[in-house]
């Protein structure tokens, strides 16, 4: 899901220097979290030095106050978290004291946020993680909620880890989308951290979580998209003291389209961005997928009367097989006008080599947007031994290990006729055993080169 909304992200983005220089300067590294499918969840985030949590904030003294003073509101700004300054500032910010020490690595848990869609932890980690296997300056913690194991933890999706360098070890803030339908007002939160940096301990707390009263707005509203099978419900807006969250259905016939509320507008011209969604259930009905996504919003003014939302569409394509020993010959995608030539293919020792070009974009290619399709190109191809495959369509799944290949090193050949030269590594970590042309598929992924689709606005009136 994030994957496409990443690379238009790219496409589009206009570096601010000065912006990120400072933002370096600050200290504050950000990385947002997607689980992959066969990878265990770890979060890596590299230290930078951040000098104003320096002075007394793992004083014990001052932790006793430390939600009804303005440091916890300095805290969030030095992460850049304007909704923990104001739920800070409105002492709605939950003070944690919760310690726990493993094979001399000390986790300390300093505070907690609630307010509706996002659960925020603040916490502090001492300098002994440096002797792990990361390299000093980066942290690294496998952790699960809520008893959760492995990668079945609804928590982890999307979560985002900040931390900054600090006298004697790291401070760190988790966000976590809050993962269920029904929101409670308050909850216990199980927390379990595994390893940190390779250094295993089970580091184990219990977090107190309340949710601050919010009020509802219904806005119930459907709308049709005929073209692309789709159909928008809008349900309710739910608003606590710094944020409000969407929610909406959607009715799909292709299961994997994403659909993103990218803002919305209200009756004074106010805009309001949105975060990434999370799910809340998702089934099919017939040839129809249901599902019900609640997504963080700017907090919603009282005197809005009136929104329009401007959702956008992203197709998912299904794979594309063809027979590998059958070349030269064409692909194309079933929900767009693009296509690839394969042109040759040919086996160097332990290396396959295909020359093609992709056709169907449009306008003319700059540099920089040839070098973002040369960088998808490395992950749309799978090279799979049909004699495995059993109906499975995905190269990860366990029964095509050491029989298929999805990673390639890409040549950008000729720009102005889009032609690419793809090299498989057929004995590398992944690999193709008893590799033969007649047994042996290209399969090809065209969803991450297909435009983001911009659908009607829908416009909804606010019932309090």
């Amino acid at each position: 899901m994030d994957k496409k909304r990443i690379i238009r992200a790219i496409e589009n983005i206009e570096v601010p220097k000065d912006k990120v220089f400072k933002s370096i300067e600050k200290g504050v590294n950000t990385q947002r979290i997607k689980r992959r499918k066969v990878l265990r969840y770890i979060v890596t985030i590299s230290a930078i030095l951040f000098i104003s949590f320096i002075l007394g904030l793992y004083n014990p003294t001052m932790n006793k106050v430390l939600a009804n003073t303005p440091l916890i509101s300095q805290i969030f700004k030095g992460f850049n978290d304007s909704i923990g300054v104001k739920l800070a500032n409105k002492n709605a910010v939950t003070e944690l004291n919760q310690s726990t020490k493993k094979n001399g690595v000390t986790v300390k848990l300093t505070s907690a946020y609630f307010d509706g869609n996002m659960v925020s932890i603040t916490g502090f980690v001492n300098n002994k993680v440096d002797s792990g296997h990361n390299a000093k300056g980066e942290v690294s913690f496998d952790v699960n909620f809520n008893h959760s194991k492995g990668d079945h933890d609804s928590w982890t999706n999307g979560m985002t880890t900040r931390l900054s360098k600090v006298n004697k070890g790291y401070n760190f803030q988790w966000k976590v989308d809050y993962p269920y339908k029904k929101i409670k007002k308050r909850f216990d939160l199980p927390i379990t951290i595994h390893s940190i940096n390779g250094i295993k301990g089970e580091w184990k707390f219990n977090i107190p979580i309340q949710q601050e009263k919010y009020r509802t707005d219904l806005l119930i509203k459907n709308k049709n998209y005929p073209k692309y099978n789709l159909k928008i419900n809008t349900n309710k807006i739910l608003t606590g003291k710094a944020t409000s969250s969407l929610i909406y259905q959607t009715e799909k016939i292709y299961k994997n389209d994403d659909i993103y509320i990218m803002k919305a507008v209200d009756n004074n011209q106010n805009i309001y961005h949105f975060e990434n969604g999370t799910t809340l259930s998702e089934k099919m009905k017939g040839n129809i997928s249901h599902s019900t996504i609640r997504v963080g919003m700017d907090k919603l003014r009282a005197d809005s009367t009136k929104l329009t939302f401007y959702p956008q569409l992203t197709i998912s394509e299904p794979y594309v097989n063809h027979q590998f020993a059958d070349h030269p010959f064409m692909i194309k995608s079933k929900r767009s006008k693009l296509a690839m030539k394969v042109q040759q293919i040919r086996r160097v020792n332990n290396q396959i080599i295909i020359d093609y070009h992709l056709m169907g974009f449009r306008g003319k290619l700059n540099k920089h947007r040839l070098d973002i399709i040369a960088n998808n190109l490395q992950y749309s191809f799978r090279l799979i031994d049909n004699r495995y495959l059993n109906g499975k369509e995905d190269a990860y799944s366990p029964g095509l290990t050491n029989h298929s290949v999805s990673h390639n090193k890409v040549k950008i050949i000729d720009e102005k006729k889009e032609s690419y030269q793809s090299t498989f590594n057929i004995a590398g970590e992944e690999k193709i055993e008893n590799f033969n042309f007649n047994n042996t598929i290209l399969q090809f992924d065209f969803t991450s080169f297909i435009s983001a689709k911009n659908l009607a606005p829908i416009t909804v009136t606010l019932h309090k």
